[in-house]
């Protein structure tokens, strides 16, 4: 069963929209047991990074969490999603992240406008399963005549550029825009508001 998590500010009824468009079956989940018995977990994430590293606390989910992803259960990160997988960010330096990827989340340049809002591309540098671009540039309506895709965004903080990192975005500062690694996705764009190709990286998620 694909589980997502509702640790009570998500933007958990527009990811579950798109579920429901792909007719998948999927779960809310609020606690640890039922992330135990998951088979596929998405974290969407919209606010604040110590607001969700409480959350995972509160709700006593963030053993189960690792756990499962330690064992090869396909996990999503959506936004702040992605950026939990780090150890810290500087949005909460005190705050604990799941610490499966190396580097710290951090805040763009001051002389960008933030939060990052809106349409950007994204640059390929390895191949993802997750975006299957070469397929996705024939099947997306926001991909441009040469190839570029889009993705929409909304965030102020940034993952670094990592050795899992299969996709960039540049604004001011160039980060990751997909992660990949064995079972673990991440990406920092909303696939829920980023049109045919989001639906299609949330395809490739659950047909995983």
């Amino acid at each position: 069963m694909i589980s997502v998590i509702d640790y009570g500010a998500g933007n958990l009824r527009s990811v579950t929209n798109v579920l429901a468009l792909l007719k998948v079956d999927f779960q809310i989940i609020t606690d640890a047991k039922s992330v135990k018995n998951s088979t596929k977990i998405i974290l969407p994430g919209v606010g604040h990074f110590g607001q969700l590293s409480s959350a995972l606390d509160e709700l006593k989910i963030r053993d189960s969490l690792y756990e499962q992803i330690n064992a090869g259960v396909p996990y999503l990160g959506i936004c702040l999603g992605m950026q939990i997988l780090f150890a810290e960010s500087q949005e909460a330096p005190q705050a604990r992240g799941l610490g499966l990827l190396s580097g710290s989340v951090m805040k763009f340049d001051k002389s960008e406008r933030t939060p990052h809002m809106g349409w950007n591309t994204l640059d390929e540098i390895a191949q993802s399963r997750l975006v299957q671009s070469s397929l996705a540039n024939s099947l997306v309506s926001n991909a441009t005549s040469n190839g570029e895709l889009f993705a929409y965004y909304a965030h102020s903080y940034f993952c670094p550029v990592v050795d899992q990192t299969v996709f960039t975005t540049t604004y001011g500062d160039q980060f990751s825009a997909v992660i990949e690694a064995e079972n673990i996705f991440g990406v920092q764009f909303h696939p829920e508001k980023s049109g045919d190709f989001g639906r299609l990286v949330m395809q490739n998620f659950v047909s995983l």
